[in-house]
């Protein structure tokens, strides 16, 4: 039987669960996961899509797509951000903060090129993507 974790929005409204190990968890840099979360960098969890289940409060639900490429889905009550649905990739990125449960491993960081908060922890710094999610495969300098 494979692991189960369970997350929810800030006030509660909302619960998801996650099955099985995540495919990659990482650090994002850029300017459009910054501006979402609010946060310097964004610490992410990628699942496939069939792994992911909102068990509960799925009325209150809120998305909102800026380039029709990605799906932001946030608690319409609290405001609580709980992912990104990337159906081109039949991902979707749970924050890591929202699994409480899940041993947060990150392996990469993405988008480096745009960080304002530079990390050495040793870490493969891609300039924007990996070659195999589209990306340049350029790295970086810690």
């Amino acid at each position: 039987m494979s692991e189960t974790y369970e997350g929810r929005c800030y006030c509660g409204a909302v619960v998801l669960e996650v099955q099985g190990p995540p495919v990659e968890m990482g650090y994002c840099h850029c300017q459009a996961c910054r501006a979402y979360s609010g946060a310097p960098v964004n610490a992410y969890t990628l699942w496939p899509t069939d792994a992911v289940r909102v068990r509960e409060g799925a009325e209150h639900l809120h998305s909102f797509s800026k380039t029709g490429m990605n799906e932001r889905v946030a608690c319409g009550k609290c405001g609580g951000l709980l992912m990104v649905r990337l159906p081109a990739f039949g991902l979707i990125d749970i924050f890591a903060g929202v699994l409480p449960t899940l041993p947060f491993k990150p392996t990469v960081h993405v988008n480096y090129e745009s960080t304002v908060l530079p990390m050495k922890d040793g870490l493969p710094k891609y300039k924007d993507f990996p070659a195999d999610g589209g990306g340049s495969g350029a790295l970086m300098a810690e």
